[in-house]
């Protein structure tokens, strides 16, 4: 009988002892971003927009996004951002604004922002209400089409 406490006792450790730390998952990598990311502002929006496209220029997307409410961004407004923009294919001495290989950083209110994304929301609903209205227009009485877009919650007896 004393052979079996010895025995438990030489195999447990003090919980003091114990380290969740050992036990920790390792973190797993990821990418970082190849863009670089203003510090953040109260009221807006960043977005980088494309002014070039394999070296020939894109004034037609530039001009969409500044009609969208888009305005591009000063170099002096971010010059955390130039000391990470220091590769090829910046020119912000040039332009006076935010550019990297082809895109033009650009900021917009969050009230402008947050109405565009309505605006995408609802159009996104109403082609899905059209193609599925497109899909039971084909049902026949005889062997109807199902499409159901809700669910119940329903409560029955435990066992």
């Amino acid at each position: 009988m004393e052979e079996v406490k010895k025995m438990k006792n030489q195999n447990r450790m003090s919980r003091e002892l114990e380290s969740r730390e050992a036990e920790s998952r390792e973190e797993s990598w990821v990418p970082p971003n190849q863009l670089p990311t203003p510090e953040p502002q109260d009221g807006y929006r960043f977005r980088w927009v494309r002014t070039s496209v394999m070296g020939l220029e894109d004034q037609r997307n530039v001009s969409l996004r500044r009609r969208e409410g888009w305005e591009p961004v000063k170099a002096e407004d971010h010059p955390e951002l130039l000391l990470e923009l220091g590769a090829p294919g910046t020119t912000p001495s040039k332009t006076g604004l935010v550019t990297f290989g082809g895109l033009m950083l650009c900021k917009t209110t969050e009230q402008n922002a947050n109405g565009r994304q309505r605006y995408y929301e609802r159009m996104s609903e109403q082609q899905l209400l059209s193609v599925d209205n497109n899909f039971m227009k084909e049902s026949d009485s005889r062997m109807p089409m199902f499409s159901e877009k809700r669910s119940d919650v329903t409560f029955g007896r435990g066992r």
